[in-house]
């Protein structure tokens, strides 16, 4: 099954919760949020049995996100779940990493098989300057958990922004080098609509890798990118490897194979989507898996996204871009 640009569906990203226990800037920055009733938020047997449908139509990975995933309680249970699908193939985690340390044995245990850790800074003053909240110490134990229950291989995504965490380039390569963690620096996009972006906030892909380049040479790693959002890079010393996500510089909207499952049961096909496509109403009014299935490949034949590539597009033409011209969903609801 494939959409109008002739992008298969492969990926099923699933937010589990809107909450988070962190404020970071670039995802929800505001302290009133009109959160979702519980009542409106998918149980983990309504989201199992929309990821089956998925399987069936050939989403082959299931991530799990949030807010932030770990606050949902037992969680584990929802990753067993999943984990159990014929068809799943791959069954991850995205987190802050705060409330991962307790959890990593276990989800390891319930199938869930790698994680990727938003971490942004080392620095206390900087990490607590864009989180806004919570302890870079606990997201360090949850990063050691993580890696001592072979959740792997495990990812650190890094938010660059200029002026705020940019010196930390070097700084967080090094500390996933040791490691053996593939560090992703990813380029501060415009998600939502209220993390005030502005284009001279980011630092581009071509600049974070000069930055690398003077203090350690490196080149393509050789494996097909395939649909994944990084260009990954090898150390040609051989000690590690890291990527970069330029959605914004070289945006790769031609390979965007993920769906997204928001907590309150709509799909949405792309990052910066406007609105999306409501499931739960079929879900819960004895709508069947056929009916659900038609549905779901209807909103993915007719998928016409490539936001992305239009916002480089009006870039570069100097006709002007707003960020703002779209109110787009907030990022706190769909997950990474």
């Amino acid at each position: 099954m494939i959409d109008r640009h002739g992008r298969p569906l492969d990926d099923l990203r699933i937010s589990v919760t809107d909450r988070c226990n962190f404020r970071c800037t670039y995802c929800m920055p505001l302290e009133r949020y009109d959160w979702i009733e519980r009542s409106e938020i998918l149980s983990f047997e309504e989201i199992r049995r929309v990821a089956a449908v998925f399987a069936q139509l050939g989403v082959r990975k299931v991530r799990v996100t949030g807010g932030e995933p770990l606050l949902r309680v037992d969680l584990e249970s929802l990753v067993r779940m999943l984990a159990e699908i014929e068809g799943i193939e791959d069954t991850c985690l995205t987190t802050n990493g705060s409330l991962l340390a307790p959890k990593a044995e276990v989800l390891k245990r319930a199938g869930l098989r790698r994680v990727t850790v938003s971490l942004d800074s080392l620095r206390p003053e900087t990490f607590s300057r864009m989180a806004q909240r919570g302890s870079l110490e606990n997201v360090l134990d949850g990063i050691d958990a993580a890696l001592s229950a072979s959740l792997l291989p495990l990812k650190l995504n890094v938010v660059v922004e200029r002026g705020v965490n940019d010196t930390e380039i070097l700084d967080l390569l090094e500390f996933g080098r040791q490691r053996g963690i593939v560090v992703r620096f990813i380029e501060y996009m415009d998600v939502g609509t209220v993390n005030q972006w502005s284009s001279s906030k980011l630092v581009s892909k071509a600049e974070i890798l000069r930055r690398i380049r003077q203090a350690h040479p490196f080149e393509p790693d050789g494996h097909p990118r395939g649909s994944a959002p990084a260009q990954r890079f090898r150390l040609s010393d051989g000690s590690g490897v890291f990527g970069v996500i330029a959605s914004v510089t070289e945006p790769f909207c031609g390979a965007c194979t993920r769906a997204r499952l928001t907590a309150d049961g709509r799909l949405v096909t792309c990052l910066f989507s406007a609105q999306g496509h409501d499931l739960k109403r079929l879900l819960r009014s004895g709508g069947t898996d056929e009916q659900l299935r038609r549905r779901i490949a209807a909103i993915w034949r007719s998928r016409s996204d490539r936001y992305s590539e239009q916002r480089l597009e009006a870039i570069s033409s100097g006709s002007g871009y707003s960020p703002l011209a779209v109110q787009k969903i907030e990022m706190i609801s769909l997950g990474g």
